[in-house]
């Protein structure tokens, strides 16, 4: 007997419906510290897509003219269930995801403030009126949805992604197809079942799994309008290409390389508790994990004192208690980090620490896991600098000014994030001035904007002109509608024909 028949499936939603796939091609769903398979996740197939498409389609026609108040109200009641239901949901997390409790519901929590934006939305989608701009003419804008959205979204923040996506979209109006991560998808899963208990209706939010043939699918359907999507820049690139060249609006948040500069006025202490926690943290599985850092003169005798608090950070299985690193999401993904570590030593880097084949404070031999690793003498052409490597690994380069610094940051293709540890303003202000890269920490490891601001990563880590949540999603799910109106009452003068072009 095929014992997988017993294992759990994971549904498709359409129309407000979970619903079993009829696909023949099923993916295991693998907890990456244990290899348990929690469960089987479908490859879609197109009829699917069509159906969740044409379910979001025919739901746009009155979710586009529900209330404003009744739409930011949903998301008051969602937000609500999230915060109530933060520990399942972290649990979900950990098991199919690999990352801490704790990190599992920051994951969940910077999510949640993305939810509670959209429930702001009153204040958000706000057009703009000029009065009597001509005689009794008076123009102004509304910023209408645009239809039928899509979301396509990574393994590495299977929560807080996902929820960057969809709310945004549906509280301005829209209605929304989502792909999650074929790897992890069961917290999403769990979230949007929260979603639907919050009151959004049937058809407004749909899900479909799969990988290239759904991912091509969504691209090339012509009632979906725009596209956001989250994941490498192999696959941004191509999701990109593809969707504009079928008309179609997009945002692709894609690879990074997220350098910092430690000067040695730095705060000593808090500076390398910085670079441990944002490097290794989440398995280094993060696009705006700081995987290099450039030390500046003096800073570049820290190095040992760094290793050993890399040494002291505890590796093993999320759930433990004290674990600091979990596992790599794959065995796939352990062996490429593994192979990258390696091409490190022989392309002539020092290997401080070396994180292949960990001691584990909880968990087996089975996970893949590795743990926090450091090279020194790390120098662009080695695998180590040029490639995302998406796993606890810090490379250190050396630098003897802050100008040089700054250099060798705006020489790398990338610009999702990039940060400074310094005690002085004038290092501080320079630096924010002259660096490349979209989004900039001071004494911040990782500088991801609150849902106030737009995520706003450039050069080669992102596509599109506007950024996920905040103020500039308002504008990418929205399209501005400009009105000239003139009204005559009883009393008002014939002025005749008019053949030009201005208004009298």
């Amino acid at each position: 007997m095929d014992t997988r028949t017993k294992t759990a499936t994971v549904k498709l939603l359409i129309n407000g419906q979970f619903i079993e796939s009829k696909t023949s091609d099923w993916r295991d769903v693998v907890n990456p510290a244990t290899q348990e398979v929690l469960a089987r996740v479908p490859m879609a197939t197109q009829d699917e897509l069509d159906a969740a498409v044409a379910s979001a389609k025919e739901a746009f026609k009155t979710w586009r003219k529900t209330a404003i108040g009744v739409r930011a109200r949903i998301f008051l009641k969602y937000q609500q269930l999230i915060r109530e239901n933060m520990k399942e949901l972290a649990a979900i997390l950990t098991a199919e995801q690999g990352k801490t409790l704790a990190d599992a519901e920051g994951d969940v929590f910077r999510g949640l403030e993305v939810v509670e934006h959209a429930a702001s939305v009153g204040n958000l989608q706000l057009g703009e009126l000029a009065n009597n701009v001509a005689g009794g003419v008076d123009t102004y804008t509304l910023l209408q949805p645009l239809g039928v959205c899509a979301g396509i979204t990574p393994f590495n923040f299977p929560a807080m992604i996902p929820l960057w996506m969809f709310p945004m979209a549906i509280a301005t109006g829209n209605t929304f197809v989502l792909k999650p991560s074929e790897q992890d998808p069961m917290v999403t899963m769990r979230l949007v079942e929260l979603a639907l208990e919050a009151g959004i209706p049937p058809g407004v939010l749909n899900v479909v799994h799969g990988g290239p043939q759904i991912v091509n699918g969504i691209c090339d359907h012509p009632d979906i309008k725009a596209i956001s999507f989250v994941g490498s820049t192999h696959v941004g690139t191509h999701v990109y290409n593809r969707a504009t060249l079928n008309g179609k609006r997009a945002q692709c948040m894609m690879g990074a390389k997220n350098h910092c500069i430690v000067m040695p006025d730095a705060h000593k202490e808090q500076a390398l508790n910085a670079l441990a926690g944002s490097s290794f943290g989440a398995a280094g599985q993060r696009c705006m994990a700081l995987s290099v850092a450039v030390l500046v003169g003096d800073a570049q005798k820290w190095i040992p004192e760094l290793v050993e608090k890399a040494k002291g950070m505890a590796v093993g299985e999320g759930t433990g208690s004290g674990i600091d690193v979990g596992p790599l999401i794959s065995c796939a993904a352990k062996d490429r980090v593994e192979g990258l570590i390696a091409s490190g030593v022989e392309q002539g880097a020092k290997l401080e620490l070396d994180g292949r084949q960990p001691s584990l404070k909880v968990g087996s031999n089975d996970g893949n896991f590795v743990g926090p690793t450091i090279f020194s003498g790390v120098k662009p052409g080695m695998k180590i600098y040029d490639q995302e490597i998406f796993g606890p690994v810090l490379t250190l380069v050396g630098a003897d000014t802050l100008d040089q610094a700054i250099e060798i940051i705006n020489g790398n293709p990338n610009g999702n994030g990039t940060a400074i540890f310094t005690q002085s303003g004038a290092a501080a202000r320079k630096f924010q001035e002259d660096i490349d890269v979209g989004q900039v920490g001071i004494n911040v490891p990782i500088p991801v904007p609150v849902p106030l601001f737009s995520f706003t990563g450039s050069r080669g880590s992102k596509l599109g002109d506007l950024g996920p949540y905040g103020k500039q999603v308002i504008m990418f799910y929205t399209q501005t509608k400009t009105i000239t109106a003139r009204w005559f009452d009883d009393a008002a003068t014939n002025t005749g024909i008019n053949t030009t072009i201005s208004l009298r």
